[in-house]
């Protein structure tokens, strides 16, 4: 009940400017669909040796739970459950409650930074993306409460409801996990207003690129 009064605040809350965008994203969903049954079919073994050795190198590093689900905020201000290989230690926001995620967190384990900075720990999101919950590229989905607390600070970041959020996005490729909120919708924002068929394949080959380096939480890209 507390997430379903919790999801329908924040879709009466959404931004004006949500609505003001002229959205034109027809396209999204079927290539996404198209992209990720290529990748599927062509990168088979990959996909098979990754979700064999990352649920066990978790499980193996501490014994605790392979998989975190949390709550994000989608489209329109719809709540969704987003999957994700744990990459903090259990319970991590026992003490400190919804925060940020920092450089240096503490409550990051090793087999975590490793899979941060290959951005790994967001595999199972592809669950997401079949479901139609995310798309590839997009807006970085966020918690409820982050959400509403950005929101009040910085009434723009409703507009990032605008489109489905995504995997990889401006603000992912060209920002950081510790980029202030006020500077990620700056991206959001430039996104939906310029976002075409070949600004994701841009920033999806990137997004790889990124990922071979082992860039994602590196100071410089």
């Amino acid at each position: 009940m507390d997430s379903e009064r919790q999801s329908s605040t924040l879709e009466s809350g959404v931004d004006v400017q949500a609505a003001a965008f002229a959205v034109r994203d027809w396209w999204k969903r079927p290539f996404d669909l198209i992209v990720l049954t290529i990748v599927h079919i062509v990168l088979a073994p990959v996909w098979i040796a990754l979700w064999t050795l990352i649920p066990l190198a978790i499980w193996l590093s501490d014994r605790g739970p392979i998989f975190y689900t949390q709550a994000r905020v989608g489209k329109g201000g719809r709540i969704f459950r987003a999957y994700k290989f744990r990459s903090m230690v259990p319970d991590a926001e026992r003490y400190t409650g919804a925060v940020w995620a920092e450089d240096d967190d503490p409550r990051i384990t090793g087999v975590g930074r490793i899979l941060r900075n290959r951005a790994l720990d967001e595999l199972p999101q592809v669950i997401n993306m079949w479901k139609g919950d995310i798309s590839l590229v997009g807006p970085r989905p966020e918690r409820p409460e982050l959400v509403e607390e950005f929101t009040r600070q910085w009434p723009e970041f409703g507009g990032r409801l605008a489109v489905r959020p995504g995997l990889t996005g401006i603000a992912q490729v060209y920002g950081r996990y510790s980029t202030h909120p006020r500077d990620k919708v700056r991206y959001d924002i430039i996104y939906i207003k310029r976002m075409s068929p070949w600004l994701d394949v841009k920033l999806l080959t990137l997004s790889v690129l990124i990922t071979f380096r082992a860039r994602w939480q590196g100071k410089d890209r």
